[in-house]
């Protein structure tokens, strides 16, 4: 094995929020002061070379803090690009939704659904995350550079890349971080095995102790005005 490992790490950000950060004091998060500290601990031997977030723009009209949530991502895009230069790189895809809505029955807790009492709700998808981080994980090993790659998500759909990454390029190891909390008294938490089943290592959990302590800066300097972090994160 080389003296180290040159790694590039790939968040899926839809899947880190809804899987990990969304009700929690932890979405200021610094993506290379938490991956630096996994990959240490996991694979002493890696080098983070760099990180690839992909996610979609806010829909201030979808949104709980309506334009303040576009500008907090907005936000926090900046920050990290202003902490880590060229050691993250961010990449959005596109919202699309239904404007016709869609008719889903109704949820009453306790209750069985009736596919007769239906309502018409908004369908809200995110596009084009999962085929950028296919296209770039593959492009990415193709160019030789690199002896690991670590896949931030736990969504299924991307299992194809890393059977194809593992077939094309044997000597590149493949891990998994899952976003997700751990497991609680009587339930039982872990990372797809669709995506465990092909990678070398797998995390099947990211713990609140472990986020507190990769947060940015309350206040991130640039050569203008500072960038502050969102009150309501």
């Amino acid at each position: 094995m080389d003296a180290t490992l040159a790694t590039a790490v790939y968040v899926d950000g839809y899947n880190l929020y809804y899987g990990r950060l969304r009700g929690t004091p932890y979405k200021w998060l610094d993506l290379v002061a938490l991956f630096e500290a996994l990959l240490h601990e996991q694979e002493p031997q890696a080098l983070l070379s760099f990180v690839r977030y992909f996610s979609a723009p806010a829909l201030a009209r979808f949104a709980t803090n309506g334009d303040a949530a576009v500008l907090a991502q907005q936000d926090y895009h900046r920050a990290l690009e202003r902490r880590h230069a060229a050691r993250v790189a961010i990449e959005l895809g596109a919202h699309h939704f239904n404007r016709a809505g869609v008719m889903l029955p109704r949820c009453i807790p306790g209750v069985q659904f009736d596919r007769q009492d239906r309502v018409r709700v908004w369908k809200i998808e995110e596009k084009q995350t999962e085929v950028n981080i296919a296209l770039a994980m593959y492009r990415d090993a193709s160019k030789g550079a690199l002896q690991q790659q670590v896949l931030c998500s736990n969504d299924r759909d991307a299992a194809p890349v890393l059977r194809a990454i593992r077939e094309d390029f044997p000597h590149i190891r493949l891990g998994v971080v899952a976003p997700r909390s751990p497991s609680r008294a009587g339930e039982i938490r872990s990372a797809a095995r669709e995506l465990a089943s092909f990678a070398h290592w797998t995390r099947h959990h990211l713990l609140d102790d472990e986020l507190a302590r990769s947060q940015l800066p309350p206040v991130v300097a640039t050569v203008r005005k500072p960038i502050r972090r969102p009150a309501h994160w």
